[in-house]
């Protein structure tokens, strides 16, 4: 019987229904309407306070009416309180651009809600069946859904004001349409079932029949399958966030960047879930285009050997590899990101790296000197200074070097990744003649000669 199979289900879930306040949503539909029947069977036994809600989505003009009106009769025969909402899905498909499933989808949901908060009811059941968790693994599988998105349907799902549980996962449409005999539930029919226009249709009416015929009770393994898989991922999924800890090295609204060496340090299923993470991060609503090839692409960048690639994924998110630095941003790249600061006197400069640099008058070295640290006789430079990016073609004589070297050499030889080389500082006297990159290169006029006289310090402080 339908009941026993829901009483198993439910305690096998540690799931009791006893004492609980439930909106039900109902269609009018064999799944909901059985659902229905059920769920008021059980109310004094269970005390239960139940209120329905219905949904016309103005799809099929008079008989979605229709639908909503003999909802409306059963709940005043049940003397079950009743809430419906009619929602123009075609308009809001031509506002959002949503399929007509993720529009209904939408709009029912935030129905359902209003009616929880309104109520204050913190429970909020749906009629999904064994038969449609099959379906909808097999059209996330096809599609190439990642993750816990393969598992299907979940029994149990925390919404804003309660949670969201489906009892009948692990019965079949056959169950429920002779439940519905057996009680004399006479449900309206939606001819849109039969629509081969719709995904879920085509698997309905041509795979899942072909799978019960290898085996009747195929829902229950796929249900079995969808748990297991769910309670993985869960663990997964918390290995990943401790590892990810480690891995992103920036991470803004729209930027998120990883060391490369470390990330793949991580187990490779812990690396394909860490990626999901971002992309879930930076993605404010994940486009139905990104798929797992897109997840191939970005392994296939890392792994290469050119220390540098760019991806150009959907809405304008962009993956750049730049030596060990992995970048996942949105916005253009070519924004012009110059600047130009002048130094006269001793003073700090704040530089929009969120680095500075310090001039300063010195007799001798005040410090050990290093790459970051530059002197320079005061006699032999001509202010005033000048900070500023780099430009095409910028060449600098390098101390111990004859000749010049391009600057674009010299940080790709310091593999200097490519998003830090526009803001990096480049140090010139009053001429133009580049006389410090900081960190990297000193030129041939910098240094202690030992002669008298004043002395310039730069201090470079980065990030």
């Amino acid at each position: 019987m339908l009941e026993e199979k829901v009483e198993v289900f439910l305690a096998r879930h540690s799931f009791t229904l006893e004492n609980k306040q439930i909106v039900v949503a109902v269609s009018g539909g064999p799944d909901s309407l059985a659902l229905l029947y059920y769920l008021f069977r059980e109310r004094e036994k269970r005390n239960l306070s139940l209120i329905v809600a219905h949904v016309d989505h103005m799809l099929r003009g008079e008989e979605s009416y229709k639908d909503a009106l003999f909802v409306k009769r059963i709940c005043d025969q049940l003397s079950v309180p009743f809430e419906m909402a009619q929602i123009n899905v075609p308009e809001l498909m031509e506002k959002t651009g949503d399929s007509v499933e993720v529009a209904a989808r939408n709009a029912r949901y935030e129905f359902f809600m209003k009616v929880m908060k309104a109520y204050n009811y913190s429970n909020l059941a749906l009629a999904h069946h064994g038969d449609d968790q099959v379906e909808t693994i097999l059209m996330r599988l096809t599609r190439g859904s990642t993750g816990k998105s393969r598992a299907g349907i979940p029994f149990l799902r925390n919404l804003p004001f309660g949670i969201l549980f489906r009892p009948f996962l692990n019965i079949t449409k056959k169950e429920i349409m002779k439940y519905c005999e057996e009680h004399a539930l006479t449900p309206r029919l939606d001819v849109s079932n039969n629509d081969d226009t719709y995904t879920r249709n085509r698997f309905r009416k041509e795979v899942l029949p072909f799978l019960k015929s290898e085996n009747r009770k195929v829902h229950e393994h796929f249900q079995r399958f969808s748990e297991e898989l769910q309670s993985d991922e869960t663990f997964l999924q918390e290995l990943t966030l401790q590892s990810m800890n480690t891995v992103v090295t920036n991470r803004k609204r729209n930027q998120v960047t990883i060391d490369i060496k470390s990330f793949l340090q991580m187990p490779l299923p812990l690396q394909r879930r860490g990626i999901q993470l971002i992309l879930n991060y930076l993605y404010n609503e994940r486009p139905s285009s990104l798929s797992a090839i897109h997840i191939d692409q970005i392994f296939s960048l890392i792994h290469h050997q050119n220390p540098s690639g760019k991806l150009d994924f959907p809405n304008k998110l962009k993956v750049i590899r730049s030596y060990q630095q992995c970048h996942f941003q949105f916005g253009s790249l070519d924004n012009d990101h110059s600047y130009l600061f002048e130094l006269n006197n001793p003073g700090m400069v704040f530089l929009p790296n969120l680095g500075n640099i310090n001039m300063e008058y010195i007799q001798s070295p005040s410090i050990k000197l290093s790459s970051c640290v530059a002197v320079f006789n005061a006699s032999k430079v001509q202010l005033p200074l000048l900070i500023r990016t780099r430009k095409n073609g910028d060449r600098m004589s390098l101390k111990g070097m004859k000749g010049t070297k391009k600057l674009k050499d010299i940080f790709i030889d310091s593999k200097v990744p490519i998003q830090e080389r526009k803001l990096w500082p480049v140090v010139t006297d009053c001429n133009g003649t580049i006389i410090w990159l900081p960190c990297l290169k000193k030129s041939i006029v910098e240094g202690w000669d030992h002669s008298e006289g004043n002395y310039i310090q730069l201090t470079y402080n980065k990030e």
